[in-house]
This record gives C-alpha cells, structure tokens and sequence, in this order.
C-alpha cells in the first residue's frame, strides 16, 4: 500500500495491492473487504445508530466535514478489468467484491485499488484527528474479512474495536508531510525526506491490524527488554522514567510466562486504548483521596492496557463471537497479577486503613473482590447476559464491565476447582496452537477438556453458555466434637461444583471441593475445631446470594446476623442486617425546610426485599411529617415479564398552611423488556390503590373530597434514543365518585439538519362523575394531583409565585386560561420545535369539554428555555385565548418554570447510556 497524507484535507490517497490466497476447500465467487472507515459516512449506518442507542448526540449533530468515509473506489483484477463491487445502504461498513473467474481453493488473485480515505475527527470515538494536529488511525484502510465456516465474517462497526480481519502480510510506503513523526507497532524505517513529505516504510507479518499515531511530535516513550519493544503514552507523570521501565518489564515477563511469547517485534500501549476501556473502580475515585500510589495506578492502567493490545494483536479468533475468551484472559491475568505482586492490596487503597471507614464493608474488599460485585450488580438487576453472546449483542455495562469481570472470574472459578494449574497450562497451549492456525472456541474447549480428568461440560453449557444463576445453601447440619454432617441444596437447580469451608475466628481449617453431581449426598468432614461452615467463602463460585452460604456451630442461633448501622452506603455484607442511615432534607411551602433522617437497607445490589422510611421535622409547620415504603422484588430470569415489584409506600405530609394529608399506596409494578437486551423499548403494567386521607383547611373553598380512595391501571410503552423517542401511556382511574380513561402519546424526532420537533398528545373522557367540584376533573395547566404524584412545592396555591410551577401532565398548557378544567372530556396537543440551541417555540391547541357547556377550543404559545431538561425549563407566554399575553399587564406572574431537585432524574439519564 502507498498512502500519502494531507492534513489539511484530513485524507490519505491510497494505492493498494492485496493478494488474497484462498486456503479454505471453498470455491469463491466474491471476496468480502472491511471498509470500517466509511462507518461514518452519514447518520444512518449501523454505527449512527449505535451511538444513538446509547444516547450519544455528538455523531449526529456532528459538521459534514468531521465526518470519515472511503470515495472514489476502484478495483482491477490482474487483467487490468474493473471489477465490479457493492457497498450496502444496510452496510455500508463492508464491501463485496465480484471477481471475474471463480477462485478455487489454494489459488492467488491480486487486486489494485485506489480510493481516498477521509479521517473522521475523535471526537466520536477517540479514533480520528483531534485539533492539535495529531491522528491515532485506526480501520483507515479496506482489508479483507475473515473467512470462517464457509463465509466471510461480515461484521458492521458498533465502535467495538472488534473488527474480523484476516491474517495478513502488511508491506506500506507512507508519505506524510515532513513536520511530523510517525508511532506504529509495525517494523518501521527511518524517514526518507522528498521535498516537504517524509516517507517511511512499514512492514510486518502475521497480522490482523496494527496501531498507527501520526503527531508533531510524537508522545511515545521506547521500553525495550530481550524480546520486544513497548512504545507507550499511558499519562502518569509522577513517576520516573526509570519506574515505569521496571513496572513494563515486570508486566512483559509476566505476561509471557502466563501466557507466551508475544510474536511480534513491537507493541503499543497508548492513552486512548486505556481510555476507552479503562480499570473501571480505580477511575470513579476522586483524585483527592488519592488511595493508590503513582506508581501502583500505572502499574493497573499498563498492565490492563497492554493484556488488551497483546491479546487482539495475536489471537486469531473471531473478535465478535469469541469475544469472552479476549476477556477471560484478560482479566483471568489480571487477578493472578495482583495476587502475586500486591496480595494485600485493598479495592479503595489506603483509604480502607482510615478508622472512620473500618466498618464498611465496601472498605475491607480486597482488590480482586470487586470484580464479583460489578458482575452481581447486572445480576441482581436481570440484566446480565451469557458469557458466549456475541459482542454486539451486550448491553454497554455488560460490553465493558460485568461481562468482561465475570469471564475472568469464570476462568479463576475453573482454575480453583481442576487445582492442579490445568487453566494457565490450556491457556499456553491455546496461544500456541493460535500462532499456527485460525483458532475458535472450539479449539479452545478441546483444549480446556483434554487437559483435566474431571467432567467441565457444566463451565461451557452453564458458565459460558447461559445466564443462569447459582445459589447453593446449607441444610441439615449436624456437627459434633470431631465432625460436621450436612447437606447442600441447589435452590436454582444449576448444576456447577462448589467450595465448602470450616473456618475458626476469620481463619480457614478446610477447604473442600464439591463436585456438581454430589449434591444430593450428605457429606461428613472431619471438623478440625471450626466455628463456621462457609459455603464459597472466596467467592470463587459467581454465586447470586451469598447471604445463606453460612452456619455457625457455636452458639443457639446457626446463621444469626447482627445489626449494623453503616453511614450513606455500602455493599451487602453476608454477615449482617445492614441499615443504612442518612441525613435528608426536603422542602415544601406549607412544611418548609424538613430535616430528616432516612432508615433504610438500600445496599448497591438489589435485594429481595427493602424498605425505606424517612421521618422527617416541618420547621414551618413544628410537626413530623415524611414517607416510608416496604418493597417486595421479584426477578423472572426467562421471561418478557422479567421484574414485578410489590410494594406499599406512605406519606405524610402538608397540602394547605393548616391541613396534612396521609397517602397509603399499595402498588404491583410489572416489567416487560423485549427479547433484545439492547432494545430501548421498555413495557410496563402498574397497578395500585391509593388511598388518601386529608385534613379540613380553612385555607381550601372546597373540602367536600377530604377521604377518597381510587384504583389506578396504567400500562407504559417506551422506546426512546437519540433521534427517535415514542412514548404511549394509557390510564383508567375507578372510584366512588369518578371513573375516567386517558391515554398519552408522545414523540421527538432529530432530524438530520438537527431540527428537532417535540409533539404530545392528550386525551381523556369521564366513565362517570359524581363529584361537583373540579378537584378530580382533568386540568388544563395545572393538575389538581388528587393522587399526590407530583412534586408540587406549594400544591394549593392559585397566585403567586408557587402557582407558578409547571409540571408537564395532563393538557400540558403553559398559559393560564378562563377554563382551567374539564369535567366531561379533553383533547389536546402540545408542540414545539428547537430555533437555537435551547430556545425552543412552543405551541399547544385542544379541545375541552364541560358539563351543560359547549366544547370549548383553547390555545396558547411561547418560548420554551430548555436549559437543563427536567431540571431547570422556563416558558414565557406569548399569545393565547387570552390575547397577546407578553402585552398584558403583571407579565412576570405568567411565567412558568420547571426547577427539580431530585438527584434521581439526573441518575437515570445517566444509566440510560448504560442499561
């Protein structure tokens, strides 16, 4: 390949010869080429629409000229014919080209191509130019695709670094202008200066990709031991030069004593790489606690780093498919690591040693403990996915996270139970054979199996294969002086081996294996004076509730866990009833700034079972008030209906300057999620009874509806990315005063010139009203919230300030007309659409109808300041039924605002990115 640069254009012209040597028993027809760079062509490829599942605005409202792509293509056969090719609107990411005569199996053909290759900017990927003048390239040239089982592997690119290229001899001639300087892990000459280009040649065998940095100068540091070299740019600038070569060398030798030689020459271990999958734990601390020493943070950010680069750089496996091999080693390495050289090593560092924190669980963690809890946090949420799902099938925590952490803590659990290092001994006969042959995990598995005497079927069927969960407990246990007696029940029915313990005051007396098969025998072990029997003590076993693992034999209780109050948060402790404690502080206008104090047994993983309670002092009012709430979760791991929640929640709190009100609300919440875990489209049916008890207030014209009580239906259907948001609600409230039915739609379009247009549909009807106030009618503008779901700051107000606050339910208008309700039926629709970045125009019409009046048509607009959304919004009417209202007088009352204090909102538009 000769490829020249030009930097202003961000593209590199390319000649390209590729001799494609068909070594399958197949005769071919076509051969299928990656064109991963014209991935981001346009709005609409597989990997716009990637970034827009995970609510990544960046690509779509990107400029033309950010943008990457492959143009003006073509391709000769040896002949010198054009041959013809076809790239996709589907996939456009890979090409198909059509040869002339068929190829038969070990026959050659060379291709010449020509094509211009536009840089896309990193921004979007960290892949690209930045504006410092500096290129990491990467999938920047058309290679051919891995052929597999009677096809050419074609993936599209998902941003997951997982192109299937197939091994290839790389020989490039590198034209770039002459003030800057090339990084790569091919074999590379010393630039040859023509005129103001600098051209290098590049070279290296036996590959399926390779690193490439173009920069003004380059960044990279050179460490070189006996058999390689390792050109890294990892930012850690408080260490010495001298440091971090003992660090890489420490790393590279262990690296290839685990798991081989490496087979190339060269090897980069670069800022982006790290950054884009880095040690998740270690990067969520906040600097200033500083936990880890310098030299330890470059250690784990090399070592994680240089596994990755290592593993894709040599393994030849299918890096969609097999992906949980990369992973397993990856991570599988990365413990054996830290058990070697900082066994001692906490997950929060030096700050485990702080006597304050001594108590917490999340404290005392050792180092390789915490990968169990980011795989269990999917877990205890049903969300996690089986091991052996290809790549792009994995929700992104799953991709980059808890899928990653469990392959390794799956290849430790194998290691412990075969005993005899049969997993470190496959993995090197697996790197080697790899080095010979187009590997899979099948090979893989073979391996694996040849290598033990013991019966592992369960670690592929069960491990790697499905998402079943594991959970064991103890039953009839006998113990006397010298022996325990006892039985263990798989309560999940998945069949994998497991460790039993005997421990004396924190210290383990035995330790013994129990294989899958056993476990309907009673076992008896000689007891060697213990105190407890543990099953999984290590946590070895990825075991879904470790609570019921444990029996002591002393004293009258076998499993009794003592109360422990913990401070803000921590995670589940097996061994004891954790209630968390914490300082709260709420506000409404009638309560005033309520101080409280939340009880609750929230731990980070979801439990069975929860509750909340939360009393709390009204300064304004001088009585308690708060809420409390008593929740009941049960997941259903192979069903559409994956989650329903049980709860009971109350609240008591001020609704008018002299009158409280009590809500009780038992409720049944069910979830449905589509067969794609990836699929953004949420379902969801809750049921419940409200029930409402409030106070006479001198202060409310109308007290005829103090007591009620309404049964509430409503089913939810969502799906919701960047550039498509669908919303639809349906609502039946029944009660002995009112029956009524709503439905809502909601959508949001980002069209490709970046106009957004937002568009909400309401509509209501009575079944029957029997009241004669409007407390329970639908509102206009402001929702009476007879069901106490909204978070009004002063709910009985009707001027003033507190009127003021706009909450997006029911007609949804902005503008406060004559006719605020409708006792009979209501239709309306509000819109808007974006004029400059979070100025938005607004505009809502309906139609609402009362009792012995006509249908009545309403309308207002204005101007929507979309600051923050759902957080700070703020609408200032224009025109409406009331005339042209910005004309009117007392302007500043017509005002509505939106301001949110909850943390929670913010939350979720975080997890959406990653669940």
């Amino acid at each position: 390949m000769t490829a020249e640069l030009n930097t202003e254009n961000k593209t590199l012209n390319i000649q390209q010869q590729i001799t494609f040597f068909n070594q399958s028993n197949d005769t071919l027809s076509t051969i299928v080429l990656n064109d991963w760079n014209n991935a981001y062509s346009d709005k609409n490829t597989p990997l716009a629409k990637r970034f827009s599942d995970e609510f990544y605005r960046g690509f779509h409202l990107a400029k033309e000229e950010e943008r990457g792509s492959t143009k003006n293509l073509t391709i000769i056969d040896p002949n010198q014919l054009f041959l013809s090719w076809q790239r996709t609107e589907k996939n456009p990411d890979y090409i198909e080209v059509k040869l002339k005569e068929k190829l038969l199996p070990n026959q050659k053909i060379t291709l010449h191509l020509t094509y211009i290759a536009k840089i896309p900017s990193d921004k979007f990927t960290k892949y690209g130019y930045n504006n410092n003048g500096e290129m990491n390239l990467k999938n920047w040239f058309l290679t051919p695709t891995r052929y597999e089982n009677h096809n050419f592997i074609t993936y599209s690119n998902n941003n997951l670094d997982d192109i299937a290229n197939a091994v290839s001899n790389f020989y490039i001639d590198l034209k770039i202008p002459e003030n800057l300087e090339i990084t790569s892990d091919l074999n590379s000459s010393l630039p040859n200066k023509t005129g103001d280009l600098s051209s290098y040649k590049l070279s290296g065998n036996n590959r399926t990709d390779f690193s490439l940095f173009v920069e003004p100068k380059s960044s990279f540091i050179s460490f070189k031991n006996n058999a390689n070299e390792v050109l890294t740019n990892l930012k850690e600038n408080k260490i010495s030069a001298i440091q971090k070569a003992v660090i890489v060398d420490r790393v590279m030798n262990y690296v290839d004593t685990l798991i081989g030689k490496y087979p190339h020459e060269k090897i980069i271990v670069s800022q982006t790489d790290y950054e884009r999958n880095p040690f998740y734990g270690l990067n969520q601390l906040p600097s200033f606690l500083s936990p880890f020493t310098d030299e330890f943070i470059f250690e784990i950010k090399f070592l994680k780093t240089y596994l990755s680069s290592y593993l894709k750089n040599s393994l030849r496996l299918n890096p969609r498919k097999d992906n949980w091999i990369y992973d397993g080693i990856q991570v599988y390495a990365m413990m054996k690591y830290i058990d070697e050289n900082h066994p001692n090593t906490k997950m929060f560092g030096s700050v485990s040693k702080l006597r304050l924190l001594k108590s917490y669980n999340l404290t005392n963690l050792n180092f390789n403990e915490q990968y169990s809890y980011f795989y269990m946090l999917m877990a205890r949420k049903n969300l996690d996915q089986p091991l052996g799902d290809p790549k792009n099938s994995l929700i992104k925590f799953n991709e980059q996270i808890a899928s990653k952490y469990r392959a390794g803590l799956s290849f430790r659990f194998l290691d412990d139970y075969l005993e005899h290092n049969e997993v470190n001994n496959s993995i090197r006969q697996f790197y080697t054979e790899n080095k010979e042959k187009q590997v899979s995990r099948t090979d893989f598995e073979t391996i694996l199996k040849s290598n033990t005497y013991k019966d592992i079927d369960w670690f592929f069927k069960t491990i790697v294969g499905s998402r079943e969960i594991i959970d064991y407990k103890f039953t009839n246990v006998t113990k006397t002086k010298d022996s325990i007696t006892f039985s263990v029940k798989n309560k999940t029915n998945v069949l994998v081996p497991i460790p039993v313990y005997g421990v004396k005051k924190g210290e383990v007396v035995f330790k013994k294996w129990l294989d899958a098969n056993e476990m309907d025998s009673a076992f008896t072990i000689e007891r060697k004076n213990a105190d407890k029997i543990i099953l999984n003590y290590k946590n070895e076993v990825p075991e879904y509730n470790l609570r019921n693992n444990w029996k002591k034999l002393e004293g009258f209780f076998p499993n009794n866990r003592p109360v422990k109050f913990v401070f803000m948060k921590d995670l589940e402790d097996p061994y004891y009833n954790q209630v968390l404690y914490v300082p709260t502080l709420t506000y409404n206008y009638y309560d005033g700034l309520s101080p409280g104090l939340r009880l609750h047994n929230k731990t980070i993983l979801d439990k069975p079972f929860t509750f909340d309670i939360n009393p709390s002092y009204s300064t304004k009012s001088d009585n308690l008030s708060g809420f409390a709430s008593f929740v009941v979760n049960k997941n259903y791991r192979n069903s559409t209906l994956y989650n329903v929640k049980y709860s009971a929640t109350g609240s008591f709190f001020h609704y008018a300057p002299d009158a409280t009100y009590l809500k009780i609300n038992p409720t049944i919440l069910m979830r449905i999620r589509q067969e794609s875990f990836r699929d953004n489209r949420k379902q969801a049916i809750l049921l419940r009874q409200v029930l409402v008890n409030r106070e006479m207030s001198n202060f409310i014209t109308d007290n005829s509806t103090e007591n009620y009580s309404v049964f509430n239906a409503k089913y939810f259907n969502t799906r919701t990315e960047v550039t498509n948001h669908f919303n639809f609600i349906s609502d039946v409230q029944i009660s002995s005063k009112f029956g009524k039915i709503a439905t809502e739609l909601e959508y949001r379009k980002l069209f490709e010139n970046n106009f957004q247009i937002n568009l909400r549909l309401y509509a209501g009807s009575f079944l029957y009203n029997r009241s004669e106030s409007d407390f329970f009618s639908f509102a206009l503008d402001r929702p009476t919230d007879y069901l106490f779901d909204y978070n009004y700051y002063g709910r009985s107000e009707s001027k003033g300030f507190y009127s003021q606050q706009f909450i997006l339910a029911e007609g949804g208008f902005k503008s406060k007309l004559n006719t605020p309700f409708a006792n009979q039926w209501i239709t309306t629709l509000n819109g808007s659409f974006n004029i400059w970045n979070w100025m938005e125009i607004y505009g809502d019409i309906g139609l609402i109808k009362n009792r012995t009046q006509n249908a009545r048509f309403v309308y207002d607009s204005g101007i929507r300041l979309n600051l923050v959304t759902d957080y700070f919004e703020l609408y200032f009417p224009i025109y409406s039924n009331n005339g042209w209202e910005i004309a009117q007088n007392n302007y500043n009352e017509k005002i509505r605002f939106v301001v949110t204090f909850s943390p929670k909102t913010l939350i979720n538009l975080f997890n959406r990115k990653w669940f």
